[in-house]
């Protein structure tokens, strides 16, 4: 299996911020806030490479990749015009399950991305099933009028901000993308240095 579905609190605590926001693993990391396993607490040498594998580590698993698509992605981001670490995180966040998410339908990440794998939603009245779409300005998600009940707990617990780029209708089960994130609307905060550094190896 190619996404990971091992321990997520190890995850928190061994890159030292929550990057799995699962309950069980935020109260991990708060509890001990080092690194797992029997030298967790040992003083270890830093190194470029270490360092820019973390930032690397980071960028996966918070948005659920694998290495090959983080690949892919800074690829697409080396063509586009302007800086590419913020091009490389701008397209992160334009994925249909992190839009989920940031919209208040989902918990975490990986269950957005369930939920879009099991064809929950449409964009601009198209089924979809594949959570690494990129939306741009003007599509429109929805959920099937045979799932919206399923959200009906999980919006009531995840009410809370929403970025400005997005408009969500949560009586209608609906999301607007009003125009492509910014550098600044990223949800996940990093060393970009430190990523492009690493990944142009």
């Amino acid at each position: 299996m190619s996404r990971y579905t091992g321990p997520r609190a190890r995850i928190n605590r061994r890159l030292g911020e929550i990057i799995m926001e699962n309950t069980g693993a935020i109260k991990a990391q708060n509890r001990r806030p080092f690194p797992p396993g029997q030298h967790g607490q040992a003083r270890k040498k830093s190194t470029e490479f270490g360092d820019g594998l973390r930032e690397k580590q980071k960028l996966r698993y918070f948005y659920g990749l694998t290495d090959k698509q983080v690949r892919n992605m800074f690829k697409a981001a080396k063509k586009q015009k302007g800086n590419t670490g913020e091009n490389l995180l701008v397209l992160c966040e334009r994925r249909v399950d992190n839009v989920v998410r940031c919209s208040g339908f989902a918990f975490t990440r990986p269950q957005a991305r369930q939920f879009v794998n099991h064809g929950h939603w449409l964009l601009n009245g198209r089924k979809i099933d594949i959570p690494s779409i990129q939306v741009k300005a003007g599509d429109v998600l929805q959920v099937r009028d045979r799932n919206k009940k399923v959200y009906e707990d999980i919006i009531a617990g995840t009410e809370g901000q929403v970025p400005q780029w997005l408009e969500v209708d949560a009586q209608k089960r609906e999301i607007k993308i009003l125009a492509v994130p910014a550098a600044d609307d990223v949800s996940l905060r990093l060393d970009q240095g430190r990523l492009i550094e690493f990944l142009s190896r």
